[in-house]
Order: structure tokens, then C-alpha cells, then sequence
């Protein structure tokens, strides 16, 4: 299994348990993005493929074009969170702002926060579902000058140890750090400067669908590896399994199968 950064925590937790259960299940797991992930199923590389994001274009031609056959499965829901570290004056910030500063056209936290700091953005490769996932929804270009980091952990380092950083981070990764929730302060988001802000922490903003940077995470899975994949994927679905994605800050979605 490789790929999503956001759901390799996850997916390690989920392994853990099961090969207790059955422990003649034997399973590797690594991260590295979407991208990746994606990339090793075309190359014969991995069985599973977890994404953060649906297959581009592209890539399902690419697929086609290898005559591999692939089984799809939605298994939880996901929020993207936008960190600040915990000394920043501010809570929350609407969507147009938060596009500029991203792309750059903001790069001083005074006009936004009140504090004359210059923002730095740590942010993650092309290789990332999340990274494409937050430029198709601020419909920009990162600003050149965004750290390009490689996984949610570093991030989250980046932000505890720089007053003026903004980053962003799989929810459900930041909410299984204790520890981060003293150093970094997830900000709430609004679609309009007058809406009501929204947090991806929050349960009934999220089943409601009222967080704008919400997103099913995905598995993709070879169709000739789908019946010894099947058992493990039988126990993410399992009242166990759920209980697990919960626990790890996700959200629990109807299960379905493509």
C-alpha cells in the first residue's frame, strides 16, 4: 500500500490491528502523496494505492492504455485544516483571503492578523492530492516562494517553530496530535467575510458539508490483487475499522464500490 501522506497514519493503525486478528496478513506500508501512490499501481509496485483525490484524466487513460483494471473504494471523509502557529492573533479567515496569501499577493500578516510579520507558507509537492486538492478549490497557483514540504508531520514542525507560518494539514492528522494543539491553532474557515467560520474539527459542520475544504479519501486497488486485499478492506468496513478511522479524525461516509 502506498501513496496519500494524509492517510498513511491511518492506514499503518487499521494494519496494526488486523494482522493481530490475522496474522498471516502480512502488508507494507509507505507514503509520498497521491501521485505516488497512483503511479505505483501502474508500475506493478503496490496492490493499493490510497489518494486523496480522485484519478485525473490522465491517469485513468494511462490505466486503460496497461489494460489494468482497478476497483475503487471511498472510505472515509476527510477535512483539510489551515494551521497557524498558536501565538498568531487570529481565528479565522475567509476564502479569498486565505487564496492570496497562498499565491502570494498577501506576504505580510498585517493586513490580516494585525502584526507586521512576513508569512511564510509550508506547503506540499505537485505529487500531493491535498496540494492539487487546495489549488483546484482556491482556483490559484502557489506562490513561489511556499516551502515545499513532505508530509503532514514536517508541516506541522515547520509551524510550531515559525510565529508567521501558515500551512495546511490532513484534520484528522492534526487532531491525532495532541501535543500540536498547544504550539499550532487550526483556523476556521469562511466561504464569504460574513458567513459563519467553519472548523474541520468539527463533526456537524462536517456531515452537514458546511467546511468547504471536505473531501472523500479514496483506495484504489488492482483487480487482481482484490481478493487478497479483500479481507483487509472488509475490516476497515468492520465496526472496529470504523472505529478506528474515527479515532484517527476522520469521518465516517456510506461505504461505496466502483
Amino acid at each position: 500500500m502506498k501513496g496519500s501522506d494524509t492517510e498513511v497514519n491511518l492506514a499503518v493503525t487499521l494494519a496494526e490491528k488486523y494482522t493481530v486478528e490475522d496474522p498471516t496478513f502480512s502488508i507494507a506500508i509507505s507514503g509520498g502523496g497521491s501521485g505516488m501512490g497512483i503511479t505505483s499501481l501502474l508500475n506493478g509496485q503496490a496492490d493499493i494505492a490510497n489518494s486523496s483525490r480522485p484519478l485525473s484524466q490522465e491517469e485513468i487513460l494511462q490505466f486503460q492504455q496497461k489494460n489494468i483494471a482497478l476497483r475503487t473504494i471511498v472510505f472515509a471523509e476527510d477535512a483539510t485544516a489551515f494551521i497557524v502557529h498558536a501565538a498568531l492573533p487570529i481565528t479565522e479567515i475567509d476564502i479569498e483571503t486565505l487564496g492570496k496569501i497562498l499565491s502570494g499577493d498577501i506576504r505580510n500578516w498585517s493586513a490580516v492578523a494585525g502584526v507586521d510579520l512576513p508569512i511564510n507558507i509550508y506547503g506540499r509537492q505537485s505529487s500531493s492530492g491535498t496540494h492539487s486538492f487546495i489549488k483546484k478549490k482556491l482556483q490559484i497557483e502557489f506562490s513561489n516562494a511556499s516551502k515545499e514540504m513532505t508530509g503532514n508531520a514536517q508541516i506541522i514542525e515547520g509551524i510550531k517553530a515559525d510565529r508567521s507560518g501558515i500551512g495546511y494539514v490532513g484534520a484528522g492528522y492534526v487532531a491525532h496530535d495532541p501535543a500540536a494543539g498547544q504550539q499550532v491553532k487550526i483556523l476556521k474557515i469562511k466561504v464569504h467575510a460574513d458567513d459563519v467560520a467553519q472548523s474541520p474539527i468539527d463533526p456537524v459542520a462536517i456531515n452537514a458539508s458546511r467546511y468547504y475544504f471536505q473531501r472523500p479519501l479514496y483506495q484504489y486497488i488492482l483487480a487482481k490483487s482484490w481478493d487478497k486485499v479483500k479481507p483487509f478492506i472488509d475490516f476497515e468496513k468492520s465496526l472496529v475499522g470504523k472505529s478506528l478511522i474515527k479515532q484517527h479524525g476522520y469521518y465516517i461516509i456510506e461505504h461505496h464500490e466502483q
